[in-house]
């Protein structure tokens, strides 16, 4: 039984398959039929690409894998049973003998007032259409109000988080809506404002110095206002007021602030380190020999920093995904169990348009040569729909994007405070 489709279940999923064969039943339940590539999100929200060349089918690139649409909600270590609750409500429940814990990670939501109710999140689908139809909403009205401080407002638009996803964002922003701008000619004089927040003293912090420079120069260079060392303070409906004091007025805040394990973690009652599971090395919760925690729901140990766990990222949650296969295999007779030792082969930050930073086997790298290097990593990283996506990637460098909104409605799935049921807001 793999509890969740992201990169770590998804790759448990496949590696267990290979391992096993038909001599065992792989059960895998997740709340989509699909694996997100979630890197490319931005570029959904931008307009680059569709949102279908990101989601990757589950039944399709999972043969001999067992498929449950469903949002676990327990699990029974004594009875060894995992219950969860599909799409339309209905319940489920099946035993395991080998239990997979890969369930994720949600939005990280800080209890600011106003955030959780006007905040957009940046985990899904849903909320990357949700939010281009939102921006290209804004503009659309920008460009038929005559109350210039409204205009203003609507064409504004601030991004917190200046880490992988926060920075994509801003960087993909300004280009998506200079395309929407050019559309209307009651804009033609008016600034459009993109700001990114973070209480960090640099864009990616987490990167080397160098990648971040290179994405500070481009994001500035776009004209986005970089603000490192500030962050919201309150959010409203129509402004935003930032931890110095200043009132911004806007339509639209995107958090991107970062995120925490799924809150089921939480509820299976094993010990946790930052609220990821405790395994060893094997990726085995101990005193639990049948139950192994991978991706962003388990603190991995790592062996190349004595101390330290794995971070939160796609890298480790695929690496340690085929692991987890591999040891559930092992522990069932087939292979032998290996431990989890990482080497780190860089990183790869899309831009937008003609840009990317990138350090493969740490060799820093901008422009048009880090462009490539990104593109053909996520190609590669993909386990599907890569002539699709290398397609839309040539269109838009061709054809003008296509701008027009979906009609979308806030659903809640879409909302930010869904992610984050437990929070704990503060008083207002």
């Amino acid at each position: 039984m793999i509890v969740g489709g992201g990169f770590a279940g998804h790759s448990a999923a496949r590696s267990l398959a290979k391992r096993l064969g038909d001599t065992a039943e792989i059960v895998l339940i997740n709340p989509t039929d699909y694996f997100l590539y979630l890197p490319l999100l931005p570029e959904v929200a931008a307009g680059v690409i569709e949102p279908r060349r990101i989601t990757v089918p589950l039944a399709a690139t999972l043969p001999g894998v067992r498929v449950v649409l469903g949002e676990v909600d327990t699990v029974d270590l004594d009875k060894r049973t995992v219950g969860w609750t599909d799409p339309e409500s209905g319940r489920g429940e099946l035993g395991y003998d080998r239990l997979v814990l890969a369930a994720g990670s949600v939005n990280k939501l800080l209890p600011i007032p106003g955030v959780a109710e006007h905040a957009h999140g940046f985990r899904g689908i849903p909320e990357a259409l949700y939010l281009r139809d939102h921006i290209t909403r804004q503009i659309e009205l920008a460009a038929s109000t005559e109350d210039p401080a409204e205009r203003e407002a609507r064409c504004t638009f601030i991004v917190v988080g200046a880490g992988y996803t926060g920075t994509e964002v801003a960087a993909q922003g300004p280009l998506f809506t200079d395309a929407l701008v050019r559309q209307h000619a009651a804009l033609r004089d008016q600034p459009v404002r993109w700001l990114l927040l973070d209480l960090a003293e640099r864009v990616l912090p987490e990167l080397d110095p160098k990648l971040s420079r290179t994405a500070d120069r481009v994001l500035r260079e776009r004209g986005v206002e970089v603000r490192t060392g500030q962050s919201v303070q309150e959010a409203t409906h129509e402004h935003v007021c930032l931890t110095t004091g200043e009132k911004v007025p806007t339509r639209t805040l995107v958090w991107c602030v970062g995120v925490r394990p799924d809150p089921l973690v939480a509820g299976v009652g094993l010990p946790t380190n930052k609220g990821r599971l405790v395994v060893d090395a094997e990726l085995a919760v101990p005193g639990h020999p049948d139950v192994f925690a991978c991706g962003d729901a388990a603190a991995v140990p790592d062996l190349t920093r004595p101390g330290e766990v794995t971070a939160m990222t796609a890298q480790h949650a695929v690496r340690q995904g085929k692991l987890a296969g591999r040891n559930v295999a092992a522990s069932l007779g087939h292979g032998s169990p290996h431990r989890y030792r990482h080497h780190d082969l860089g990183f790869v930050v899309e831009l937008g348009g003609r840009e990317a930073a990138a350090n493969p086997l740490h060799v820093p790298l901008a422009g048009l040569v880090a462009k490539a290097v990104t593109r053909g990593y996520h190609l590669l990283s993909m386990p599907t729909n890569r002539t699709r996506t290398a397609a839309d990637w040539l269109l838009d460098a061709v054809l003008p994007r296509q701008t027009v909104q979906l009609g979308l409605v806030r659903a809640p799935n879409v909302p930010l405070d869904t992610a984050s049921p437990e929070l704990e807001r503060t008083p207002r």
